[in-house]
């Protein structure tokens, strides 16, 4: 990790994703030994700290999870020179183990509250996919010329980039008491609207970027070129994953008005 700067998207992800396990597991660690927990959870967030550490571990066991596969994938090789990834990758499976079972125990132990629930699960998921597809994305245009970014796989990003921090803002206000007095309408209309929003946003993406994206790559550079697969992986990955979050927000749209329905 410290060899020097990393340019690939998908190596800045894993750096993150270490990066962010470190620093939970530490902050997570002093606040309960200086007992300070209680006083966040008393002051700062709306549900419980044991809901706070358990979404948590949640979402950095799955973060370290798609670190682990993609290093391997990615950077990993047989050579002597790949024995620094090697150990990276090693590292990484063993700190996603740890995670998941400090995660398992702390679901077992079934804590109220939203990032434990399905509700918080789904929108964790929704950034945690949106992170995935907007690092696969830039690695597709870094590596190809202005001719194969079309402006309709252009929009496929606006989309990517205005979905991810919304379904972010929406965890935090639920989690910290502050940003919900804030709001001026009842949060269950407003995550209503946005999934509704979302939903419409990645059907035209889910739509839009298998025919352009794959239209582009059989007009491009000979076929067998390792960069030129690359690239194709690449539109794969974000093809699936395009899909997989239109499922998490159709789901998530159908509980939440569900949940208004309930409410009314």
């Amino acid at each position: 990790m410290f060899r020097g700067s990393m340019s690939n998207p998908f190596g800045v992800w894993c750096e993150f994703v270490w990066t962010f396990g470190l620093i939970v597991a530490l902050v997570i660690f002093l606040l309960e030994k200086f007992l300070i927990d209680k006083l966040v959870e008393m002051i700062v967030l709306k549900h419980s700290w044991a809901d706070l550490t358990c979404g948590l571990s949640l979402q950095a066991s799955a973060m370290l999870l798609s670190a682990s596969v993609i290093y391997c994938a990615v950077f990993v090789c047989g050579a002597l020179a790949c024995l620094g990834d090697i150990f990276c990758a090693i590292f990484s499976i063993i700190a996603c183990i740890i995670y998941t079972v400090d995660a398992v125990m702390a679901k077992l132990k079934c804590p109220s509250g939203y990032l434990s629930n399905l509700r918080g699960l789904l929108r964790f998921a929704q950034a945690f996919v949106a992170c995935i597809l907007l690092a696969t994305v830039t690695d597709y245009f870094m590596g190809v010329e202005s001719r194969y970014r079309p402006p309709a796989m252009v929009w496929c990003i606006v989309v990517y980039v205005v979905c991810f921090p919304v379904s972010v803002l929406i965890i935090l206000i639920h989690i910290i008491k502050l940003l919900g007095g804030l709001l001026c309408f009842a949060l269950d209309k407003l995550e209503v609207i946005f999934n509704i929003i979302a939903v419409a946003l990645y059907v035209s993406a889910a739509i839009i970027w298998p025919i352009y994206a794959y239209k582009n790559y059989h007009r491009g550079p000979a076929h067998g070129n390792r960069m030129h697969d690359r690239r194709y992986h690449d539109l794969n990955a974000v093809t699936v994953l395009t899909y997989v979050n239109l499922g998490l927000y159709v789901v998530d749209l159908i509980l939440s008005l569900i949940s208004l329905y309930k409410r009314i």
